[in-house]
């Protein structure tokens, strides 16, 4: 069956339309019509959207003139992941977490490894209820957490705000997997029930991130510094995509701009890992993938001015450092994380260095 969450972040014009303000798409939604992300539409003088039919008990009578959100705590995907695989190196190394699937996403990557979801709604889900994913999450060993990822979950920012809440109440950490491309005040409010994130940051050109991918640059920025802001576990990864985003130039500014992000911050408490990911071909993008040897490269040159630089979907060797003593803190291979070079204080419940005693930053 399926739920019924209160919409947010839309406002009704007199000519019925409604004006989407989650993103910077700024949907104006004619009646019967959805946004961009596919998932979020105005019901005004239809009986059924175009959502229905995309699971069992999908369609139902909908009152006129209102937004209507009717995939809320509709899920594609429910999974037991290494928290590695998100990425993420630096929140709870080693553990588990439980990962939510969604549908939609306001923007269309053309090389998007997800799209059987991300830009299509016709697909196999169920519904649960918040009380449902926290409980499952409850269940798994270590300290519970869920992941909110695989497609864009923002656009179902309802259904993340309202889990996000309960699963705070209820001990679980909420981590969030996102291509950051909100408006402020949306981004704001989810920030505050947010642990940890990785965003996207796709490239560093407006126009590719306009015209090819249909997003924002300065908003997804803004997004990144907002989750610093408001004390979030922050991770960034960018996708190498050949002849997109792989000149030295942009990534070096997606290298700068992460570096700005340091300055004036302590690099036991703030030091931001960035994730270099290979691009492979599918289905969709049927290009060359991205030369191991060419992001090893970009990667040396990144640690020129930030201290963890991770390099992904090539076979590497992704160790983290004390950047006191240069012992091994953390090794992995693939997806899994040996973290027998870090000590947990029982005073403090954060880690430092197993060989000099230093704080990391490395969290639990």
């Amino acid at each position: 069956m399926r739920n019924e969450g209160a919409p947010k972040f839309f406002s009704s014009r007199e000519d019925g339309k409604i004006l989407c303000s989650l993103c910077p798409h700024n949907c104006l939604l004619p009646p019967g019509g959805a946004g961009k992300c596919l998932v979020r539409f105005n019901a005004s003088g239809a009986a059924d959207s175009a959502a229905d039919g995309a699971a069992d008990g999908r369609a139902d009578d909908r009152a006129d003139d209102r937004a209507d959100i009717p995939f809320y705590g509709f899920i594609t995907g429910l999974a037991v992941d290494p928290i590695e695989k998100k990425p993420l190196y630096h929140f709870r190394p080693g553990t588990s977490i439980l990962s939510l699937g969604f549908t939609g996403c306001n923007l269309y990557c053309p090389f998007c490894q997800n799209r059987h979801i991300s830009r299509n709604t016709n697909t196999q889900g169920k519904y649960y209820s918040p009380a449902e994913l926290i409980e499952a999450a409850q269940k798994m060993p270590g300290a519970p957490a869920i992941a909110y990822t695989y497609s864009e979950p923002l656009v179902h920012i309802e259904f993340l705000l309202d889990c996000m809440k309960e699963a705070r109440n209820a001990g679980v950490a909420n981590i969030l997997v996102s291509n950051g491309c909100i408006n402020n005040a949306p981004a704001r409010e989810i920030l505050k029930y947010t642990d940890a994130a990785n965003i996207d940051l796709k490239c560093f050109n407006n126009d590719t991130y306009k015209n090819v991918l249909g997003g924002d640059l300065n908003t997804v920025c803004d997004f990144i510094s907002a989750a610093l802001e408001e004390g979030v576990h922050l991770e960034i990864t960018t996708l190498i995509v050949p002849g997109l985003n792989d000149s030295k130039t942009e990534l070096d500014m997606c290298r700068d701009f992460i570096a700005d992000l340091h300055k004036g911050k302590n690099r036991a408490e703030v030091a931001i890992p960035w994730h270099l990911s290979a691009c492979h071909p599918n289905s969709e993008w049927n290009r060359p993938a991205t030369e191991a040897a060419f992001i090893k490269g970009i990667a040396a040159r990144a640690n020129e001015k930030l201290p963890y630089v991770y390099t992904g979907n090539i076979i590497s060797d992704n160790k983290t450092l004390c950047q006191n003593c240069r012992a091994c803190l953390i090794s992995r291979r693939g997806f899994y994380a040996d973290i027998s070079g870090l000590l947990l204080e029982k005073e403090t419940g954060k880690y430092i260095c197993a060989s000099c005693g230093k704080k990391v930053p490395v969290w639990n």
